[in-house]
């Protein structure tokens, strides 16, 4: 079934319940809409763009901060055939004009947060966009836009019909860039359908079920999550704010509960219960029965704190790419918090191995390759036949991480292969480090990356940061690291911030560039 008729049909069934529910703490604010006024503003957004030339098969750039009508509008532009393209709220204006050029995008529609940077790319875009349409306040729109409002002002809510199949183009998603330019994923109508069903069956959401939608709705990541209420349709939660305390009040007061948190966040709520600046007695927890993590490798000595704190919380950890359509192709499963650490076994309808450098599969504990198969695959990278040629094969995705499989048939990330450093002639793998360090009890966040050596080629540094009002020292964290063998212990120990994107992943380019000019001699 096509998103857009699930949508039709929560419309048809739930129409007076509540759909989405829009919190902005730091404003004292909270609005809600119903699933039938959510079908409507979607069609009424789907014939404001049939009116303005949109036509099946063309392209519209969401360029959003997470909000109300977001997802609305995201609908809206799927029933009109055309393709959705999502990006980066956090995409500097170059990075915009590539997206939007490379996608080959009539309409853009943006916030007020970006005017500035539409502005400063507007005579590159021409005259491949033809119009804009701004979602902020109207007074704010600037004159080379029209106001949404103004776009859906007495437009008939009913749905357009225009003719879509299942297997039609539907979305461009653009990966996050971490490792080279931001790449056009293509997704059908087929593989969101499927993000849908896989999520619902790992997490076995019913009608009665809300989740608490924190990461931004651009990427993957929140939307295919939110997809396995939607696809019974279940409440959501859009929580603008990612303080410990927004959380417990968005969970308590909207009664959710499911959460999707990034490791960041997670760390921040343990840390904040540790320092008792929030207190859970204050808040009404226990219906909250699911906390998940996906985007990043997650530390198991996080999770073992987090179950001590609540024990009663099922957990999962989900694996996946842009590439994959979001999470799913991998998870741990709830049943088996035995293996916490692993990223799991093979999602629902998927299937996974692990090969070298020829694509020859590999045995147990051999690190290599994790390739990947299923419904929720991308057709391709758009226009970028190099580039689908170097990762898709016969069906199978080539992910770019390295991982193996233990004897229970468990698959344990090692790393991205393009963070692999190379000391000595040994590969030393990042996370795993990572992991080691971050049960150390006053390290709040870590990166390890790899520093030019004249003499080995490459050392391990760590990027640490230590949690607040806490001190330590190189030295003492030299001596807690004796235990792992010499070869992957941190040569240099550097304390700053650990730069993360929107989804949590770790932006060890940033690091890289910022550190990899200095000597072998220098330690912080």
């Amino acid at each position: 079934m096509l998103i857009t008729e699930i949508l039709a049909r929560n419309a048809r069934m739930y129409g007076n319940e509540t759909a989405l529910v829009e919190r902005i703490p730091a404003l004292e604010q909270r609005t809600e809409i119903t699933w039938a006024r959510f079908d409507a503003l979607a069609n009424q957004t789907a014939r404001g763009l049939i009116e303005r030339n949109i036509k099946k098969g063309d392209k519209v750039v969401q360029l959003m901060t997470n909000c109300l009508n977001w997802l609305p509008i995201y609908f809206g532009i799927l029933r009109t055939g055309a393709l959705a393209v999502p990006l980066n709220f956090r995409f500097e204006a170059g990075t915009i004009s590539y997206c939007t050029q490379v996608a080959e995008a009539k309409m853009i529609i943006f916030g007020e947060e970006f005017i500035e940077r539409i502005d400063a790319i507007r005579p590159d875009l021409e005259p491949g966009v033809s119009s804009y349409i701004f979602t902020g306040p109207s007074e704010k729109t600037p004159d080379y836009a029209e106001s949404f409002d103004t776009v859906t002002a007495d437009q008939k809510s009913d749905d357009p019909k225009v003719d879509i199949c299942i297997t039609d183009d539907a979305a461009l998603y653009f990966t996050s860039g971490t490792t080279g330019d931001p790449k056009a994923v293509l997704h059908t109508h087929r593989t969101l359908e499927a993000s849908a069903i896989t999520e619902n069956r790992h997490h076995n959401q019913t009608h009665e079920d809300n989740f608490v939608c924190i990461p931004p709705l651009y990427h993957t990541g929140a939307k295919m999550h939110w997809f396995g209420n939607f696809i019974v349709g279940a409440k959501a939660v859009i929580l603008k704010g990612i303080e410990p305390r927004y959380i417990l009040e968005a969970v308590s007061e909207e009664k959710a509960t499911i959460v999707w948190l990034l490791v960041p966040w997670a760390l921040d709520i343990l840390f904040a219960i540790e320092n008792r600046d929030i207190r859970l007695s204050d808040y009404e927890l226990d219906q909250w029965r699911l906390m998940h993590i996906g985007a990043q490798p997650v530390p198991k000595s996080l999770i073992q704190e987090w179950k001590k704190i609540f024990p009663h919380h099922l957990y999962d950890t989900n694996y996946g790419l842009t590439e994959s359509t979001g999470p799913g192709c991998v998870h741990l499963g709830i049943e088996n918090m035995h293996k916490v650490g692993a990223i799991g076994r093979p999602g629902f309808d998927w299937e996974y191995k692990i090969v070298d450098d020829k694509l020859n599969p590999l045995g147990p504990e051999m690190p290599g390759e994790l390739m990947v198969k299923g419904p929720g695959i991308m057709k391709e990278y758009y226009k970028n036949p190099e580039g689908t040629r170097e990762v898709l094969t016969d069906g199978w995705l080539c992910t770019g991480d390295v991982a193996k499989e233990d004897a229970d048939g468990f698959i344990w990330l090692v790393d991205r292969k393009k963070d692999v450093i190379i000391t000595g002639g040994e590969n030393i793998y990042p996370v795993e480090i990572e992991d080691f360090l971050q049960a150390h009890p006053l390290i709040q966040d870590v990166a390890v990356i790899g520093l030019p050596s004249t003499r080995l080629g490459e050392i391990v540094a760590a990027v640490v940061k230590i949690k607040t009002g806490r001190n330590v020292s190189s030295e003492e964290l030299v001596e807690f690291c004796s235990s792992l063998p010499r070869y992957k212990r941190p040569k240099k120990f550097i304390f700053d911030e650990v730069p993360r994107n929107p989804t949590g992943k770790i932006e060890k380019p940033v690091l890289r560039k910022k550190y990899g000019g200095q000597s072998e001699s220098f330690r912080i």
